[in-house]
């Protein structure tokens, strides 16, 4: 199957999510669909910034200027690379975060950014619904391919970078944030 088509069936899979919690969906709901909703009124940049575990990827938004991309109206999903996957960058990580670097650190940021409201279930229901990968572009303007073995979900760049879904996602008003344990960072 061509990337075009997985790209329309993943519209089709997940075009009626996009609006699910401007309908009034409940905590109970959501702890059952596998994402936690933090109190149903916080925005991703709240959110965000509650979380214990992305606290650099959270550092990293506000670095860049694009947290406010988080605070709007938009729906968007963050692949947000937890603590742990940056400190694997190291010394490299830690340029990323300087006034210098900013153009590569919105590139890579852009690069974690989906537009919509896209939940791990909703990723897996269109995987299973494809038979197998399902490409989807980035904010940034590259590829990401999702494939699943069971109920473990990853997420890879064209160049074969990738990373798996770790812990909880959280649903917030405006989108949803996926943490990953690696840094979607080019070759």
């Amino acid at each position: 199957m061509t990337k075009t088509s997985n790209r329309f069936a993943l519209a089709l899979a997940l075009g009626g999510l996009v609006l699910l919690p401007a309908c009034g969906e409940t905590a109970d709901e959501t702890e059952n669909s596998g994402a936690t909703l933090s109190n149903g009124s916080q925005t991703m940049a709240a959110t965000l910034g509650d979380a214990s575990d992305l606290s650099t990827i959270n550092d990293a938004l506000v670095s860049s200027n694009l947290m406010g991309v988080f605070d709007g109206v938009g729906s968007y999903t963050l692949l947000a690379p937890n603590d742990a996957a940056f400190e694997v960058l190291g010394e490299a990580g830690e340029k990323l975060l300087t006034e210098e670097q900013r153009p590569l650190l919105v590139g890579l940021l852009r690069d974690h950014m989906l537009p919509g409201y896209l939940r791990p279930e909703d990723i897996l229901s269109a995987i299973e619904s494809q038979g197998g990968e399902v490409t989807v572009t980035t904010m940034g303007g590259s590829d990401v391919v999702f494939s699943s073995e069971g109920e473990t979900l990853t997420v890879a760049r064209e160049d074969g970078k990738s990373a798996t879904f770790v812990g909880n996602a959280e649903a917030a008003t405006n989108g949803v944030i996926i943490p990953i344990d690696s840094v979607l960072a080019p070759q």
